[in-house]
Order: structure tokens, then sequence, then C-alpha cells
């Protein structure tokens, strides 16, 4: 006969609790971090841009009912949207996720930190409106940059040791939890009460990877962190109404998380929550690829530069061989029929094609016009992949985190080309020097598509302004973007 179960309710498990304390209590002393943001910042906010120009993005934002606007309510940059703050950050957080061209973190878990921005900046701009309604000061932009650093370090560290693939769950999971904890904060809610919120993004259903991965990849892939960033808001909100929360979400035997959708398996932590990750992250800076797939891209564009020195067609290539780690392997190596954008920018072998034949991958080249060239599916059967285990080990070494890949191309004559090795792209911290500018002139590219000049050098003259952009109102922050 089995035993009774014990009803005694129990402390709260030690990750919600030290999540909750972080986002509560902990105070930000990284320059770095902070200078860091401020260029994830604009960075975020362009990518959502230029997401604009695509159809396939835009039919989903605005509100859930036609037509309505709702007073003092948060403003979707780059639209006329004035929303309520769920909606809102589905919008933004959509936008910024939509053409995979914002931030990357890498490692048991990847994903997308600045996915967080939707709901962070929704909230920031929500609460600010208000406030100026009331007669109260606004937020600031130094506050969102502290909520980006907070949400980006929850996020990151969870997924440092903890894969969530592994169990078939999406990372944006990692969203909902870090959005939820960084937006309760600021919406001024206790310990006990931002507690409850994170037990309730635990105990929600989690997102399957389906939709990431073939036979099934599609386009949920480009707005489920907005889906999850817009939820946090939802659960962050519900616990500011003083609703429970479920202490041992994570550890209950059988109806926990641990055994309910971890198998059993419990989180390990290789470090305590500071400003690690913000100070570390990935910036895509120059292809809007799955960031596997990053320095093939950039190797696959010095070979076509070096293609046309010599004066040799792709035609003439027999074979191009690619060295690359374990995680590309598992997530972009795919062959047979890619049936869309979404398929086609989780494939290393297209993402290696395309700037092979034309010197270029940008978002546009995902699209049935460029993917229907004879040329491109030509070659993609020609590449192959193998893992090399050193590419590997450098891949979750903390002091290194390398994302590399090596590229050869043998010719149907019997020559070949020198391999070309590209171990860091160029959004990683150790070429933050060079990165740096690069990301600033994609940050006026994506104004320019939207904006007109005047309006676009207003937003850019703030944010190259450390002090401006910090002290300016959130509000007014958000009010340079609309149209």
């Amino acid at each position: 006969m089995p035993g009774q179960i014990s009803n005694s309710r129990p402390d709260p498990d030690k990750v919600l609790a030290d999540i909750a304390d972080y986002a509560l209590g902990f105070k930000i002393r990284s320059r770095d971090a902070y200078e860091t943001a401020r260029y994830c910042l604009m960075d975020t906010l362009g990518c959502g841009l230029e997401a604009l120009e695509y159809p396939a993005c835009t039919k989903l934002l605005g509100p859930i009912v036609p037509g309505t606007t709702v007073p003092n309510g948060a403003k979707v940059p780059g639209t006329q949207y004035q929303l309520d703050p769920v909606q809102a950050a589905f919008n933004i957080g959509t936008m910024i996720r939509w053409l995979d061209f914002n931030d990357t973190w890498l490692a048991a878990e990847w994903g997308h930190p600045s996915d967080n921005l939707g709901g962070i900046l929704a909230t920031a701009d929500w609460l600010s409106r208000n406030a100026v309604a009331s007669g109260k000061p606004p937020l600031t932009v130094r506050d969102v940059l502290s909520g980006m650093i907070k949400a980006h370090e929850i996020q990151g560290c969870i997924a440092l040791e903890n894969s969530f693939n592994k169990v078939g769950l999406d990372h944006v999971v990692l969203v909902k939890v870090a959005s939820t904890a960084v937006v309760a904060s600021m919406l001024g809610l206790s310990r006990d009460e931002i507690i409850n919120a994170i037990s309730l993004a635990w105990v929600d259903g989690q997102s399957l990877r389906t939709y990431r991965h073939a036979p099934n990849t599609g386009s949920r892939k480009s707005w489920a962190a907005g889906d999850a960033t817009s939820r946090a808001v939802r659960l962050a909100l519900i616990a500011r109404t003083g609703e429970m929360g479920y202490p041992s979400v994570l550890s209950a035997k059988t109806w926990g998380f641990y055994d309910a959708s971890f198998r059993g398996g419990k989180f390990g932590f290789q470090r305590p929550y500071g400003s690690y990750v913000m100070e570390n992250v990935l910036f895509k800076i120059s292809f809007p690829a799955e960031f596997h797939a990053q320095t093939a891209a950039e190797c696959a564009m010095q070979i076509h530069a070096e293609l046309n020195r010599l004066g040799r067609n792709i035609e003439d290539i027999q074979r191009v061989k690619i060295r690359t780690h374990e995680a590309a392997m598992r997530i972009i190596d795919k062959t047979g029929p890619l049936n869309n954008p979404a398929d086609r920018d989780h494939c290393i072998q297209y993402m290696t094609a395309v700037p092979l034949i034309f010197g270029r991958l940008t978002a546009a080249d995902y699209e049935d016009a460029v993917a229907s060239d004879p040329r491109i599916d030509a070659l993609r059967a020609k590449i192959t992949c193998s893992e090399d285990p050193r590419f590997t080990r450098d891949y979750h070494d903390p002091a290194k985190r390398s994302i590399a890949n090596a590229l050869s191309v043998e010719f149907k004559d019997g020559s070949s080309l020198k391999e070309v090795v590209c171990e860091y792209p160029i959004g990683h911290k150790r070429r933050r020097k060079k990165g740096m500018p690069l990301l600033v002139e994609k940050f006026q590219r994506n104004l320019a598509r939207r904006f007109p000049r005047r309006q676009s050098d207003a937003i850019l003259g703030v944010c190259m302004d450390p002090d401006q952009l910090a002290a300016k109102p959130v509000n007014e922050f958000v009010d340079l973007f609309v149209i």
C-alpha cells in the first residue's frame, strides 16, 4: 500500500528563489555589460525594423481586435500601433526574432537573449506612459538596459549546463522564465510575488521544438519567442493580482517539471548570476543565419572572392567539405527539399551555397525567388559536413566559446583550394573592436529602411551618446521610432 503523500507546503525551489533574488536585488556594476547592452538595444530594434519589410511577419502584428488602440499603451517601434503590454510584447518580440538576425547565446542550450526585449520594452513603455499621465516620473532607458542585462543573465546561465533541446523542448522556455522574472520586478512585485510569477512560467506547457526541425520546420520558430515574452508579461500581471504560485514546481515528485518534462534530471549551474552573459553575448552582424553557420558563411565569402580571382566557376566544383562542431551537425546539417525560408536559414549547406555563388547572404536570399535558382540545390548536394572534435571542445570551453567552421573546395579537375578556417565570427567578444562599427552600420541601414533621414539621424544620435541614452525617458525613446 503506498504511503501517504504529505500536503505540507514546501519552501520554494532554490532555483526559483535564486532567480527572484537576482532579478530583485542584484546591483549591476559592469560598465562592459551596460556598453554591450547599448549596442544590443540598437541591434535588436534594428532587426525588428528590417522584419517589417516581410508580409509574413507584419500579418501577425497589431491588436487582436483590429482598430483597437490602448490609451497610454505601449507603442510598437516602426509602426503606428499602441497596444496593451501583453500584445505589444508579442509584436515587438516577433519583429525582433523574425529574420534570425538578433543576438545569440550558445551553450548546452542555445537561444537569443535579446528576445526578452519584447516584454521588457513593452512593459517599460506602458509603465512610463501611465506614470507620466499620473504626474509621476517615467522609467529611463537605463532601466531597460538593466532589465536586458538581467534577462540575458537568467536565460544564459540556465542554458550553460542544461539542454532543453535534448528532451524535445524549445529554448523559448528560458525566454518566458527570464522575461517573467525581470518584468515582475519592473512591475514592483515583492520577492514572494516574483517567485510565484516564475513558478507560473515553469508550470506552463512548454513549446516543443517540432517547428525547428525536419520534416516540420516552419515559421512558428520566428514568432515563438514573441509568444514566450508576451506570455511572461501576462503571467507577471497575473502574479501582481496576488495569484498564488507553486513553490516546488520544479522538484515535486512525478508532477514537477524535472520529472514530467526533464526526464528526471535536475538543473546544474556553472556560475552564479552576474553580468557574464551580456558581456559575452554573440551578435549576428554580417548574416541573418542560424549562428552555428555564421563562420561557415564567412569562410564561403572568402572562397567566393578567391574563385573570382582565379576565374573559376561554381560548376567547376566537385565537392565542398565542412569541418564543424557537434551542435551544427545536430541542428543544421540538412539534406533534401527545403520548403520555406525557415527551413533554409537552418540548413548549413544552403547558408554556405548562397555566399559561394552570389558573394552575399541576406534575409531575401531565403525567399522563394532566390531559392528557386537551380545552382543552389546543385551545390548543396556537393556539400558534406563532418565533426571536428576540437571544434566541439572549443565550442563548450568557457574561455573560448568558439563557433568554428572550416571549408575546403575540390574541383573536378583534381585541384583544390586551401582550406579556409574561421573559429570566431565577427560578432564574437574576441572581435568586438572590429565588429561594433559594423553593427552600427547595420543599425543605420535598418533605420533607413523605415524612417526619413532626419528621424534616422535623431535616433542614431541618441543611441550613440551613452549618457543621453541612459537618461532618456522610455516613452520618449520609443516615440522616436513611431512612424
